[in-house]
């Protein structure tokens, strides 16, 4: 449905033609935005038409799609005013906001904890679908340059306002930041083993809202709000995660935002790397592999001195990720030797941070495989493999149907076509014991490269053992 305008919308006709998008164009990327967030949409150039020449609006989440495809080929966020869509309804702001005060800051982060929930009972609809597609890179330039700039406010001590009508206890003690982190770190147990999307790991943004929401806006001392929220950033970045693994971009985008800026009030630097690190890993999924780099050395360079070895390998390791993705092999493998020799120089006894538990030899060496994927050297993917596959899995399953497809694309290429479809197997047999979004890409990328192959019959019974997963709802 639509409804109409005085007159033709000459603002969208001018950034079509700016972006050299045709009537056809649009509809064909406003569908497939749709289509990403579950949305069946019909719109042709005929529609297109309509919203140009008679100013007529489209309603729902189309304005909205509008801007994103638009902004995906201006490689920039496009605002609804600049498209003379403002009054669409307006797609809410919450989340992309990195304030320099502590006090908006907290208002910033329970916004978004309160209207996740909202969207959560809507279903596939509610915020998440009015924002449907609107990730953008260049929306962590701010928080990065801000957090770098200064990485820890000056107090955090805080009195209730009453008027906010939080509910919370007067003053928050170290026990209401106990049961923070150990919901944390339960959560990040169900989500290696069971994925993003399984039910056990949805309850992390009511715990936000419930648990986390009411705390921030209670009363606390400077030194009890810096373990507060370090806390919440740790429980936002866990929001933000499984967002990211069960393919909600834009969501996972705004939890990254908020929990690097709850770290910054945390003074917590190696929490706020973990953050950007995290960033940076996103960025690189979508194709950003420069923006990629830059997140990553931006935890590196804030960390330097502060960091165990351990976690300074990490972001090594995060880094060549991203130099990878971006098709610069001595760049990536500069990084992969430095993460590798940060991680040799760990030991048992250093005071390494909680939240880096999952990160030892065989991930360092799945993630390395992952690099040489991307630059094309199935040798070294068959190797690093080997190795990232040698360990029992039992906690982290779906690292393990990750790695099973990598090695499944490494033999390949390698022209080892039945070895492929072995791996394929076992990785589709794990993939379908967990909810995870990004391991059902995996898979079908690698059901994209056996194409060529398509009547043989190991090729076949791997497609029709896949069918089920690729056929389950999002």
């Amino acid at each position: 449905m639509s409804r109409e305008q005085r007159g033709p919308n000459e603002k969208l006709g001018a950034v079509l033609a700016l972006a050299g998008i045709s009537n056809a164009g649009l509809a064909r990327r406003v569908n497939d935005l749709g289509a990403q967030r579950g949305l069946t949409l019909r719109y042709d150039k005929t529609s297109v038409a309509r919203w140009v020449s008679k100013g007529m609006v489209p309603q729902g989440a189309a304005p909205h799609l509008i801007a994103a495809a638009i902004g995906q080929k201006l490689g920039r966020p496009v605002p609804l005013h600049e498209i003379g869509l403002a009054d669409a309804d307006p797609a809410p702001e919450v989340g992309l906001a990195f304030p320099r005060d502590v006090g908006q800051a907290v208002k910033s982060a329970t916004e978004l904890y309160r209207l996740d929930l909202a969207g959560r009972r809507a279903g596939a609809g509610g915020i998440w679908q009015s924002l449907a597609g609107s990730f953008a890179v260049s929306a962590y330039a701010t928080p990065a340059s801000r957090w770098l700039i200064t990485p820890a406010d000056s107090s955090v001590a805080r009195e209730a306002n009453p008027s906010e009508g939080s509910g919370s206890p007067i003053k928050v003690g170290h026990s209401d930041v106990r049961k923070l982190r150990e919901a944390a770190e339960d959560a990040r147990r169900w989500d290696s083993k069971y994925g993003g999307g399984d039910w056990r790991s949805s309850m992390v943004p009511e715990c936000l809202r419930v648990e986390a929401a009411p705390l921030l806006l209670a009363s606390y001392s400077d030194e009890v709000g810096r373990a507060l929220f370090g806390a919440a950033a740790e429980l936002t970045r866990l929001a933000g995660w499984m967002a990211f693994d069960t393919g909600q971009q834009e969501a996972a985008q705004r939890y990254y935002i908020q929990a690097l800026r709850l770290a910054r009030a945390a003074a917590d630097v190696p929490l706020g790397g973990y953050v950007l690190a995290s960033m940076s890993l996103q960025a690189t999924y979508r194709g950003f592999g420069d923006e990629g780099v830059d997140l990553a050395q931006a935890a590196l360079e804030r960390n330097r001195g502060l960091a165990t070895a351990r976690t300074m390998s990490f972001f090594r390791l995060v880094e060549a990720r991203a130099h990878a993705r971006a098709s610069d092999a001595q760049a990536a493998g500069a990084a992969l030797k430095a993460a590798e020799g940060w991680l040799e120089r760990s030991r048992e006894g250093d005071n390494d941070p909680s939240w880096l538990g999952f990160y030892s030899y065989d991930r360092f060496a799945a993630d390395a495989a992952e690099c040489y994927r991307d630059l094309k050297a199935p040798r070294q993917v068959r190797r690093f493999t080997e190795q990232a596959l040698s360990k029992p899995t039992e906690e982290y399953v779906r690292s393990h149907g990750l790695r099973l497809v990598v090695s499944a694309v490494a033999e390949l290429e390698s022209g080892n076509l039945d070895a492929a479809c072995e791996q394929g197997v076992r990785a589709v047999e794990v993939a379908g014991r967990i909810s995870s979004a990004r391991t059902t890409e995996y898979v079908k990328d690698l059901l994209h490269r056996l194409e060529p192959y398509g009547d043989e019959p190991r090729v076949v019974e791997l497609r029709e053992r896949a069918r089920p997963l690729l056929m389950a709802p999002a």
